[in-house]
């Protein structure tokens, strides 16, 4: 039992790793590019506020939360974001059921959008939340990272740094693991193919990018930050829900009391942590939990994207909150009796 969770803790964290690597390479090399996009139209903001929110992660929704501090971007566009991030557990949400976190995305993509325009159009005075305000967040703006640097590639490997070296031995016990895992008569199904693709992608990665963009954005901000969190989480709540299946009966309580069970994750959710809501996403993909209860989690809860706006406006943090809260709310209820 202990070895099978953590066999299946192992695999999510090493997708999630993956995903992350690659969110962060293309974040670096597509830097600043939105900018000029997004000033253009107020709906062209919602749009591509919705997508970098959308992105798994909290990169998306941390560029977003800098865009807005710089008046580039509206509030409504900022409401609509954290609707549409659900931070790091999107990778997780996209390891464990991929259909149904592409659906729970495209559902928090559109309402993200509705609510960002009600918003501002209700909203007309955004201007007293940033007053005075000039702050830059550690989204790697200055950043000019040149990701493939081929005169420097084979110096890079000659001189190797311990962590470039321990991440290539990482993703090549991974590409081992994963062959022997079929060896002993497990097919090559659509996830094996795709975390045997991802893994050699991550190769290709870590063995060619600057000493600056592996130490400063994988090491140091995927590996050393995110990566032992989501893996004890994800134990944690793989454990949690063995024990809560094995002994006490979730689903029927859960149907039973479904006001209360809402209630309780839409809280959950206004922690600007991405740690909690592992549980429920565990919980849901177990079968304990109803989709509405996950969607009105989702929309609430942001991860790690709302942290920066509390040295922004603390004003504006609860009022994004308060506004997720409330559309988080009617739709765990519409949910509830549509699906």
């Amino acid at each position: 039992m202990l070895l099978g969770i953590l066999r299946q803790t192992l695999m999510i964290s090493s997708f999630v790793f993956i995903m992350m690597l690659l969110i962060e390479y293309i974040n670096v090399q597509t830097q600043g590019r939105f900018q000029d996009l997004i000033k253009k139209s107020r709906f062209r903001q919602y749009f591509l506020s919705v997508f970098l929110g959308a992105l798994p992660g909290c990169l998306g929704a941390f560029t977003v939360v800098s865009l807005y501090s710089h008046k580039v971007l509206s509030f409504g566009s900022l409401v609509a974001t954290m609707i549409a991030t659900s931070g790091d557990e999107a990778f997780v949400m996209f390891s464990m059921f991929p259909l149904r976190a592409f659906g729970l995305t495209a559902i928090l993509f559109l309402v993200g959008i509705a609510t960002g325009y009600l918003t501002d159009l209700v909203y007309r005075k955004q201007d007293q939340l940033i007053e005075h305000v000039e702050h830059k967040y550690p989204v790697h703006e200055e950043d000019n990272c040149h990701c493939f640097p081929k005169d420097k590639i084979w110096y890079q490997i000659k001189h190797i740094t311990f962590p470039r070296a321990l991440l290539i031995g990482i993703f090549t016990l991974f590409l081992l693991f994963l062959y022997i895992d079929t060896r002993n008569g497990r097919f090559w199904d659509w996830q094996r193919i795709t975390f045997a693709a991802g893994a050699l992608f991550s190769l290709f990665v870590v063995g060619t990018v600057p000493d600056h963009f592996l130490e400063k954005h994988l090491w140091e901000h995927v590996v050393k930050k995110h990566l032992p969190r989501i893996f004890l989480w994800t134990f944690g709540a793989l454990w949690v829900i063995h024990l809560m299946n094995n002994y006490l009966d979730v689903e029927s309580w859960i149907r039973d009391k479904y006001i209360f069970v809402l209630l309780i994750v839409i809280l959950i959710g206004v922690i600007p942590e991405s740690g909690p809501h592992l549980v429920l996403v565990t919980m849901y993909a177990s079968g304990l939990l109803p989709f509405s209860i996950l969607l009105a989690n989702s929309i609430v809860q942001d991860g790690h994207g709302m942290l920066p706006m509390l040295a922004v406006s603390r004003r504006g943090f609860v009022l994004v909150k308060l506004i997720n809260v409330a559309v988080g709310l009617t739709m765990g209820l519409l949910g509830f009796l549509i699906f």
